[in-house]
C-alpha cells in the first residue's frame, strides 16, 4: 500500500479486529493528500458508519466552523481517526483495536501524507503518539516534538458539544494552528 486509495480499499475490506464485524462502513479518512495538516480523532461516529466519511456528524459540523476561522475547509486538510471502524455504543477503541489499525493504516496514511503537523482529536488520539501519562486538560494548545514529527493535542470538537464551555478553549486552540505551522 503506497497511496491513500490503496489503503482506503484495504480500510474497506478489513476483518483483522473484532470492529470490522459491526460497520456498516469503514472510515478511512479524506482529504487533502498534500496537507501540511493531519487532524486525527478517536473513531468513527453513527453518522461517519453510515456515509463512511470522518467527522460528518455533529463535532464534524464544529470541525468545519473550527476550521473555517483559521482559513481552511476539509478539503485543505486530511482527516483521518486511530481506529476506522465504529465501536459498538460509541465505546472507548480498545489497546488492541487502536493497534491494529495504527500499526496496518494509520502510520502509511501518516508516512504518505507527510504532514508538518499532526493535530490530535482527544485522549485516544493524543496518547497514540504522546504516550506520557498527560492530561488532555494539562497539554491541550501545546506543540510537542517527537523526532521529526510536531503535534499539537487538542480537545475532540464533540467535547464542545457536551460542555458548552470548552467550545471557546477549542477557538482559542484552533487560532495557534497558523503559528505552530509556521515555526514548523
Amino acid at each position: 500500500m503506497d497511496n491513500l486509495a490503496d489503503i482506503a480499499q484495504a480500510v474497506a475490506t478489513c476483518t483483522k479486529c473484532p470492529l470490522s464485524e459491526k460497520r456498516t462502513h469503514a472510515v478511512p479518512g479524506e482529504g487533502s493528500p498534500n496537507s501540511e495538516l493531519l487532524f486525527i480523532g478517536e473513531g468513527p461516529g453513527q453518522k461517519e458508519d453510515e456515509q463512511g466519511r470522518p467527522f460528518v456528524g455533529s463535532a464534524g459540523k464544529f470541525l468545519e466552523e473550527l476550521l473555517s476561522t483559521i482559513n481552511l475547509t476539509r478539503k485543505d486538510v486530511f482527516i483521518t481517526n486511530v481506529v476506522k471502524c465504529r465501536p459498538p455504543g460509541n465505546r472507548d477503541p480498545e489497546p488492541n483495536e487502536v493497534d491494529t489499525c495504527t500499526e496496518l493504516y494509520l502510520y502509511k496514511q501518516i508516512a504518505i501524507i507527510k504532514p508538518k503537523l499532526i493535530i490530535t482529536l482527544g485522549r485516544h488520539s493524543m496518547y497514540r503518539f504522546l504516550p506520557e501519562t498527560f492530561k488532555i486538560s494539562q497539554v491541550h494548545g501545546k506543540p510537542f516534538r517527537r523526532k521529526e514529527q510536531v503535534y499539537l493535542p487538542l480537545y475532540h470538537p464533540a467535547a464542545a458539544l457536551y460542555n458548552g464551555g470548552m467550545r471557546q478553549t477549542l477557538i482559542d486552540d484552533f487560532k495557534r494552528i497558523p503559528k505552530v505551522l509556521e515555526k514548523v
